[in-house]
């Protein structure tokens, strides 16, 4: 290790504990206390400018490809700019290491750091992506459910031009989120579980695998011939749905028993912002079996 980098401790949970997810009283879901907006015309606070904003991200995470796949779609790599944390974590955190290299902004060697730096005495939950503001000093937001939404919606004049979340299908990307997430994004990881809650999420994530296999028989994408912010939010469990940590594989069938739900993942991934923004290794269980994300795909379907 370098003495002039600055990289955290080994992750090690004997004398740092295990990472506590902060909730809500009454709440299941993590408490995410950042949710600034970017804007274009920055009212919000935080205007789109290049070479502005950071994004902290996991290669391991699912969240974390959400915004960096948009970052790519939208052709922002260098406007907006991105590093990776180390997969593991303890009772500090995320933390930057020699995996993936140090924190380029600030030199923190705990994501932790950049929290604490914005609310001192942090009590929220640590999460990437962060996206963080160099101008102010301080995490912006990190509710991965908006960042992606701002790259692909408020930094038009530096874009290629692609509009993932265009006004008019807005309602219907919402809609299906709402039922894609518990079902899927979310249904995976509850599937591979044990008792009535697991054999429930199991029926609804099969239920729900059968419908968009039939959805795709006919159409290109999610919403017909337009690629979405849709497509984004379902790809990122597809691609770990067999070889990920939550096993969803071991009880139930893979992704090649919905032929046309898997063409269209591979249809997906045959692209740079999906197939430069996965790192198999971060997200692979030991000894399971990866699919051939390589193989042809033959879909008759307007390109």
């Amino acid at each position: 290790m370098s003495q002039n980098v600055p990289y955290a401790s080994p992750a090690d949970t004997a004398v740092h504990g295990e990472y506590r997810i902060t909730r809500a009283p009454g709440d299941e879901r993590p408490l995410y206390r950042f949710t600034g907006r970017i804007t274009a015309d920055g009212s919000s606070g935080f205007a789109a400018e290049p070479g502005r904003y950071h994004i902290y991200a996991g290669w391991f995470c699912p969240w974390a490809q959400r915004t960096t796949i948009q970052r790519a779609l939208n052709g922002l790599e260098d406007v907006v700019s991105v590093s990776y944390v180390d997969g593991r974590r303890d009772g500090r955190g995320w933390a930057f290491r020699e995996t993936y290299g140090p924190d380029p902004v600030n030199g923190f060697t705990l994501l932790r750091d950049a929290y604490e730096r914005t609310e001192p005495g942090f009590d929220g939950h640590i999460s990437v992506p962060t996206l963080w503001d160099r101008r102010s000093g301080r995490v912006v937001s990190n509710d991965f459910r908006t960042i992606g939404i701002d790259l692909a919606t408020q930094f038009g004049r530096w874009s290629n031009g692609a509009d993932t979340y265009p006004e008019d299908l807005r309602a219907e990307i919402d809609a299906l989120d709402a039922r894609l997430g518990p079902a899927v994004n979310h249904g995976a990881g509850a599937a591979a579980g044990t008792g009535d809650a697991a054999l429930a999420a199991r029926a609804l994530l099969l239920e729900t695998f059968a419908e968009l296999d039939d959805r795709l028989a006919t159409s290109r994408y999610l919403l017909g011939d337009r690629l979405t912010e849709a497509d984004v939010r379902l790809w990122v469990t597809l691609v770990r749905y067999d070889v990920g940590p939550n096993h969803a594989r071991a009880v139930n069938p893979g992704l090649t028993a919905y032929p046309h739900l898997w063409a269209y993942a591979r249809d997906l991934y045959q692209r740079k912002p999906f197939t430069g923004t996965t790192d198999f290794a971060a997200f692979t269980e030991p000894g399971a079996s990866v699919p051939d994300w390589h193989a042809p795909v033959e879909r008759p379907l307007p390109a």
